[in-house]
């Protein structure tokens, strides 16, 4: 099975030092993105601490240090009018080359954990992403001006002259745990990020899912990507991820037990540490020679973009 890797910077209040090279120091940008390049990462998220409309910027700069990363910008539907989103990313994924991914936010309210103002807020926002996403592939793939008149956007005239490389072509990614966001998700999400929790849990949300998004007959269209977080010792408390060893033979495992429940991609969170790295590239390399007879589906590093991974080879190298 192949498993891709994702870099996810810590944005939290205790890694604000961490993710500020990534996103607001153009050297020590320079720098981290190349060394998340060389090991083997096939994708980085770009999610600023600055707010999500300081993201198009930053993901622009990423594009133009990087040869091979997918570009995974973070955005919200209403944080710029749909017109301006569609131009604007289009104008990123040429410039990459076609590198660029939307990260998608939407509200994670449960829908039976809310109170009904809550609830209806929530479905509201589930509503206007739906309709935003609409409006940014039609913006992507009209050949000439349209008008739309929708609950919660107008658009007069329409049109983007300047299409992406790859127009309806840029990979969406999605989440949430309520009924509602999971409809919008299974009829819009090329990768879906699962919420954190054991195998089954990561199960049984990919089924929910695949329902989802066979009413559009996308059931087989979406991949999972599920965040992990490896630990020296105990767990850290941090939230929006799967703790798992950081010792190669046991976090290998642990990756397993994830990827035979549907997990084609790790968003790997947490300050950028090289030893770290190295270990992921090891416990893949480990993963990979298990005996079948274990029950153990093989997992390798997917192929970079522009190239194979290094990850695991750097290390046996």
């Amino acid at each position: 099975m192949s498993i891709e890797f994702t870099f996810v910077a810590g944005t939290d209040s205790n890694e604000l030092s961490a993710a500020a090279p990534f996103f607001f120091d153009p050297q020590a940008s320079a720098a981290a993105l190349a060394q998340v390049e060389d090991a083997g990462f096939q994708s980085i998220v770009i999610d600023g601490a600055a707010g999500l409309l300081s993201n198009f910027d930053l993901a622009a700069n990423a594009a133009a240090l990087t040869s091979s990363l997918q570009i995974v910008l973070t955005h919200w539907a209403g944080v710029v009018a749909p017109t301006v989103a569609a131009r604007q990313l289009a104008a990123i994924d040429a410039a990459s080359g076609g590198r660029l991914a939307l990260r998608i936010l939407v509200d994670g309210i449960a829908e039976d954990d809310v109170a009904t103002d809550s609830h209806a807020g929530h479905i509201a926002t589930c509503q206007r992403t739906d309709e935003y996403l609409r409006l940014l592939k039609r913006l992507w793939s009209n050949d000439k001006p349209f008008y739309h008149e929708g609950p919660f956007y107008r658009v007069r005239g329409g049109f983007v002259p300047n299409k992406g490389l790859r127009g309806l072509g840029i990979p969406i990614r999605m989440s949430g745990l309520s009924g509602t966001s999971l409809k919008v998700a299974g009829r819009h999400a090329d990768i879906f990020e699962l919420a954190p929790g054991a195998p089954e849990d990561a199960r049984r949300l990919i089924e929910r899912v695949r329902a989802a998004a066979a009413q559009y007959g996308r059931a087989g269209q979406i991949r999972f990507a599920m965040p992990v977080s490896f630990t020296r010792d105990r767990p850290v408390s941090r939230a929006g991820a799967v703790h798992v060893p950081s010792f190669p033979a046991r976090s290998a495992l642990s990756l397993i037990a994830y990827a035979q429940a549907g997990v084609s991609e790790f968003m790997v969170i947490g300050p950028y540490d090289p030893e770290t790295i190295g270990r992921l590239g090891q416990g893949s390399a480990i993963a990979a020679q298990l005996p079948r007879s274990q029950g153990k589906r093989a997992i390798t590093p997917a192929p970079g973009r522009s190239g194979t991974s290094t990850m695991g080879r750097r290390l046996r190298a």
